[in-house]
């Protein structure tokens, strides 16, 4: 498990879908911003934590189709499918490696990205720990999404339909959680039910990848 663990590092960064395309992503996002609605300091504090958020969650989107496609394009995936690791920790292992290459350089980025936007500054501590609470239910419904779609002639736009209504909840709650930080009040009740949607996910959600992943290789 530890070494294909780090064998899709490899391949995450070594594809060009790792920590560059990611972070170039939320940089232009951020950065086009203040050119579409101005660049007034209150306009831009006030939606800073949607955009943010936004931002971070098209970004994880880029690289989802990576997840079994390079598998699968090379036999590897019919290999694991026969291994004796099972198919449900295949799943949970490529939706971590995802997650170490897309969701974390991208949860770590997001202060320095938030002064762009003017985020208020009792916001940056929540921005960080709600992108690192939630990032993780985003890569591991990609990787639900993307064992459905594995095999598919040009699934990228399939897998984005797919996906982006379930990541809908954690982009809510996340960027309420942002939000309710900056403006000083409670943030217990956003952060614990994307908590709960995170857990929720990574318990469940390898496993329907996993059959999902043996129909498609049938």
């Amino acid at each position: 498990m530890i070494r294909l663990f780090l064998r899709d590092l490899k391949l995450a960064i070594r594809s060009g879908g790792g920590f560059g395309l990611g972070l170039a992503f939320f940089l232009i996002v951020t950065v086009l911003v203040p050119f579409g609605v101005g660049p007034e300091s209150g306009r831009l504090a006030a939606i800073a934590p949607g955009i943010l958020w936004l931002g971070a969650l098209l970004a994880c989107l880029l690289s989802l189709d990576r997840i079994f496609a390079l598998d699968y394009e090379d036999g590897s995936l019919d290999l694991l499918a026969t291994a004796p690791i099972p198919l449900e920790g295949v799943a949970a292992v490529k939706a971590a490696a995802h997650w170490v290459t897309t969701g974390l350089p991208l949860t770590l980025a997001a202060p320095a990205l938030g002064v762009l936007l003017n985020l208020p500054g009792p916001a940056y501590g929540w921005l960080v720990v709600s992108l690192a609470v939630g990032t993780p239910a985003l890569s591991v419904i990609g990787a639900f999404g993307a064992a459905l779609t594995v095999g598919l002639k040009r699934g990228g736009l399939l897998l984005s339909l797919l996906v982006l209504p379930l990541y809908v909840p954690t982009l809510i709650f996340g960027a309420e959680t942002v939000r309710r930080g900056a403006e000083g009040l409670d943030v217990t009740t956003p952060l614990l039910l994307m908590a709960g949607i995170t857990l929720g996910a990574v318990a469940l959600l390898p496993f329907a990848a996993a059959q999902a992943l043996r129909i498609n290789l049938r």
